[in-house]
Parts: structure tokens; sequence; C-alpha cells
């Protein structure tokens, strides 16, 4: 009986393992399927080494850029596994035939035909990183993070990218910019949330009223519509967007109609009280007002439960709360009486932050 020493079982399994065809890794890649009319599929994908199939076709063919023109040294990942693995997962139905030279043609993707047609030399044209694919569906290899497209298209027009932020605030309008994916020449008379591209290829869209995600896409005749830009719409504190953010900011307020140092005759002397507030992501919980008066050495301070005037050691300050608006009103039982007063407004937000109060003085002659 002849015996290994350890040395030898140790080399004898390198040896194999270096002799081992190498297992490719799955790859994600952002997959999007441009019909005639409308996106037929739009997201990430996750594929491995796969044949490729049309639905329904109980035939598979090697698909592993090895093959139909393909120059890979070994199996890997491809643009036709990634397009199969997204039919199966979405699903969505693919047809087409094969060509033993040039792997597959489509003729069909998700019910929307996209066989070529003669009459504008349109077909399901094949793209990788904003660049038109030389290569057929399963010899092209695939990595992590390419951008794949298929889009119904005769291969000339360009390609619309369409940027822009990630987030925004309620009612507050945003910028997109819209350029060509191959030169990243900006793309003048593009289309994009009901508005139109500049000569910048800028355009300022919303403000979006829905919270959460808000998607847009870019399109001009003659040009393949562009990638989906998510804008999710958040306050930072409302669970939107995946992100709670701690509402640390108090509203600010404002008095309208009585300037600070101003003085009233007795017939002019203020009876609506009135201002605003500003909006707070929280919402607001409560506007507050503090109306005191002084005449000689005497104090009184108005009283919100009572809609009087009182009596009070100078220095107490009671404040009432007015709403929980942004505009504020508060009518007096009366005009003012002579004196000298000093009104304080602030908000408090649903976080209860309490703002810094606003002051004017004025007098009543």
């Amino acid at each position: 009986m002849k015996l290994r020493s350890p040395a030898g079982l140790a080399g004898l399994a390198l040896a194999l393992l270096l002799a081992a065809p190498a297992v490719a890794a799955p790859v994600t890649v952002d997959l999007r399927i441009e019909g005639p009319t409308q996106t037929l599929f739009e997201g990430p994908v996750t594929t491995d080494v796969r044949p490729f199939a049309f639905t329904g076709d109980p035939t598979s063919h090697q698909c592993d850029g090895t093959t139909t023109g393909g120059t890979s040294p070994q199996p890997v990942p491809t643009r036709g596994a990634a397009i199969v693995a997204a039919s199966l997962a979405a699903p969505f139905s693919i047809a087409g035939t094969w060509h033993a030279q040039f792997g597959a043609s489509f003729t069909q993707i998700a019910g929307e035909s996209v066989a070529f047609d003669p009459n504008t030399n349109r077909f399901l044209a094949e793209y990788k990183n904003g660049g038109f694919a030389a290569a057929g569906a399963c010899a092209d290899p695939i990595q992590t993070g390419d951008d794949v497209l298929f889009a119904f298209a005769d291969g000339t027009e360009p390609l619309l990218e369409l940027s822009g932020p990630a987030q925004a605030p309620p009612s507050v309008p945003v910028t997109v910019r819209v350029t060509d994916a191959a030169t990243q020449a900006p793309i003048a008379g593009a289309a994009v949330g009901g508005q139109v591209t500049g000569a910048d290829g800028t355009a300022t869209v919303g403000p979006f009223t829905t919270r959460g995600n808000n998607d847009l896409k870019a399109s001009k005749t003659g040009a393949i519509r562009s990638n989906r830009l998510r804008v999710c719409v958040t306050s930072g504190s409302d669970g939107n967007c995946g992100t709670v953010v701690p509402d640390t900011t108090a509203p600010t307020a404002a008095v309208a109609g009585i300037r600070n140092g101003q003085k009233f005759s007795r017939k002019r002397a203020p009876r609506e009280l009135k201002g605003s507030v500003s909006a707070d992501p929280s919402g607001l919980w409560a506007v507050k007002i503090r109306l005191t008066r002084k005449l000689g050495k005497t104090c009184w301070y108005f009283s919100g439960s009572k809609e009087a005037f009182l009596k009070r050691t100078c220095g107490k300050q009671y404040a009432f709360k007015v709403g929980d608006r942004e505009e504020w009103t508060y009518l007096l039982p009366s005009r003012l009486p002579r004196g000298r007063y000093v009104l304080d407004v602030y908000g408090i937000d649903n976080a209860f932050n309490k703002g810094t109060p606003k002051r004017v003085t004025f007098r009543v002659r």
C-alpha cells in the first residue's frame, strides 16, 4: 500500500483548486426596460450565471458571455441573465426568437410589442452604462452597479438622464436636471414634472403635496425616456423616507398692524390683534399671546378666559391661547384705553418647542 505524505496531499489539493473553473459571484444591476409607450420595468435585479429562456419556452440557451459572440474566458452573469431574472421575479413575459450566432431577439415584453418596426427602424435596442451595447444580451458581461437598459429605439436617439435631490421638504419646489447619458450635455425642451427644461437642462418642479415617494421621469420627442428620479418628501420628523429627525426648532412669531413704539389716539387704538407664526415640521400646537397695560403705577393683564383686563402686581405675566394656525387674530371686546402696552406672541409646536416671544410695545393716548 502506497502512502502519501501530508505535503503531497496539500500540493494535490492546491493543484485541483487551481484547475477547477472559477464560479462567478452574483451581481446586482439597475435594469430598465422602456417600451414604445411606457416604462415596462425599472429596478435593481440580482442574478448569477443562468441559462436564457423565453417565457413558456421549454428550450433554454447558454447565456454566460462565452457564446453568441461573447469573449469571456469563463461563464459570467450577462444582460440576458438579468432580464430573465427580472421577468421571473416581477413577473412579466418575454417573447422572441433565438439565433445561434447572435442570441436573443425580442418581439414582446410584458405584453407590449417590441418587434422590429420597418417604418421607423425601431427595435428593442440594448445599452449598458449609457452607451449602445455592441454585443448581444447573452454575450455582454455585467458587474454590480451597472446600468442596463433595453429600449424600443433605432439606436441613434439620445438617452435622457434625470438627476435631482433624493429628498425635499413639503411645499418646496426642487430643481432637476436632464442630460444626455452618453455625453452629460444638458438637454433642453425635455418634459418633466409638468415643466420643460431650459437651455441648461434644468427645470423647477413641484412643490409636492404628497409626502413620501414622488416619482419623476423626463421625456422628449426623438429621445429615450429617462431613468426614474424618486424624490421623497418629508419634514424629517414625520417618519416618511425611513428617517425620523427630532424636531428641535421652535416656530417664530410676528405681529401685524402694530409697530414697536407706535402711538395711537384713543379713537384709533387697536381692537383686533393679529399676526402670523411660521410653519413647523411638527405642526403648531398653540399660538399664545400676552397683553399687559400700565398706567401710572398701576398694571393690568388681559385675561383670555374672562375677556377683560384684570389688575395685577406689575411684572406678573399671563399668556393665553388664541389658536393653532399660522395666521392668528384676536378681537378685543373694545378698543384699548389709555396706557402703555406690551404685546408678546409666541408659538409652541407639537414637539413642544416654545418659540421666543415676539414683543411690541405701544401707547394709547
